[in-house]
């Protein structure tokens, strides 16, 4: 079906003269496959969406690559789709939603804006992934291991049954953190949790670089025998059979060793 523009719009599109063809939606052209057909005649240049994409497993799509989309200002909506490739994807300034799929990488994806959901999917590597401005939940993902270049997650971090080791070049998580029985076994480059830290059922052994904690810190029944480079903790701090207190077991040894705001619980 050949989908009619007007004058209008057609001058607006043949006036475009960027190296990246920016576009106001996908609504614009009727569609999804009415763009594809559209870039095909103009020989398939790099391009961007203004508005927000819907390609989830609800949408009449059988999309399995994003080709030559480099940026998309709105959400991104892919759950449960059949995609294979987010092709030359980089940017989305609002939510990611890959929940569902059988995506292995996140490919040349440098930023999303808002939250960035990948539960229960077949994710392996997060790719060129350094920032995400809301939450990340890996959830229930049972291949990925590492959260490779990774250093910013100004949200919550959720990692509930993953089977992610390692937390990479991750340095920073703006709110809480959850690693309920993850693999998770050192904290390394990570150094400030706005939020609470939730550690328990993970094997932690150690705090790596951690120096700040907003909320509570949750480290029961881990094997965690030092405090590390840790200085504050703005709520409760939860050593129920935590190892660390072979090494501490007073209340009052623990605090002229790290600040702790709340209650200091020793016992489950």
């Amino acid at each position: 079906m050949k989908y009619i523009i007007t004058d209008k719009q057609y001058r607006i599109l043949k006036e475009q003269t960027e190296k990246v063809l920016n576009l106001p939606s996908v609504d614009y052209f009727g569609g999804w496959e009415n763009l594809q057909q559209y870039l095909v005649r103009k020989n398939n240049p790099p391009y961007s969406i203004e508005g927000g994409l819907d390609l989830g497993e609800n949408v009449d799509s059988n999309v399995i690559s994003l080709g030559n989309l480099v940026s998309v200002k709105g959400s991104l909506n892919l759950n449960g789709s059949e995609i294979e490739s987010l092709g030359n994807l980089t940017y989305v300034g609002g939510d990611l939603d890959l929940s569902n799929t059988k995506l292995k990488s996140l490919g040349n994806l440098t930023h999303v804006g808002r939250n960035l959901d990948l539960s229960e999917s077949k994710i392996e590597s997060l790719g060129n992934l350094t920032r995400v401005d809301g939450d990340l939940d890996l959830n229930d993902t049972k291949k990925i291991k590492s959260l490779g270049n990774l250093t910013e997650v100004d949200g919550s971090l959720y990692l509930t049954n993953s089977k992610v080791k390692s937390l990479g070049n991750l340095t920073e998580v703006g709110g809480m953190v959850e690693l309920f029985n993850s693999n998770v076994k050192n904290l390394g480059n990570l150094t400030s949790v706005g939020g609470s830290l939730f550690t328990y059922g993970t094997g932690l052994e150690n705090l790596g670089n951690l120096t700040y904690v907003g909320k509570d810190l949750d480290l029961k029944m881990t094997d965690v025998l030092d405090f590390g480079n840790l200085k504050k903790v703005g709520g409760n701090l939860e050593l129920g059979a935590c190892k660390i207190l072979f090494n501490y077991k007073s209340p009052k040894k623990i605090r002229s060793i790290v600040d702790v705001g709340g209650n200091i619980k020793t016992k489950l």
